[in-house]
């Protein structure tokens, strides 16, 4: 689990991972500041993955409550691996620690989204046992 020590690394791969969906990023202080934020504050548990001593990935996770099973529930929110440690198995081994680490907690259930296009990470996750809802997703941007 990443500590206060290593926000900058984690936060060079967030600002990547938000480049990879298109987030224009004005404060490029503000990454690191929002991940320091959550971990100060224990609102996220960041892991960190490296191969051969380089940080390439990293997965945030926001433990949550799911009224339905009346029981704590993860959203997994981010899980990025840098080009550099793609086709390693990087998204396979952070995917199941945060699994790992949810059974452990004994946590219902963890939930994610991805775009509709990133085949690739729906094929992980699939292949690791998640599965597809029906559900209808909404969201209302505040303030826009």
């Amino acid at each position: 689990m990443a500590g206060e020590g290593d926000v900058g690394v984690a936060a060079a791969l967030f600002r990547e991972y938000l480049g990879f969906y298109g987030v224009v990023v004005e404060d490029d202080g503000r990454p690191r500041e929002f991940l320091a934020e959550r971990m100060r504050k224990r609102e996220s548990v960041v892991l960190l993955a490296e191969v051969g001593g380089v940080t390439v990935g990293f997965a945030q996770v926001y433990p949550g409550f799911s009224s339905l099973s009346m029981k704590a529930a993860w959203l997994l929110s981010d899980l990025y691996v840098a080009p550099d440690g793609r086709r390693a198995g990087v998204g396979r081994a952070l995917l199941r620690e945060v699994l790992r680490r949810a059974e452990e907690a004994g946590v219902a259930g963890v939930q994610l989204e991805t775009g509709y296009d990133n085949k690739v990470a729906q094929a992980l996750y699939e292949a690791e046992g998640f599965e597809r809802e029906e559900f209808h997703l909404y969201f209302h941007g505040l303030g826009r």
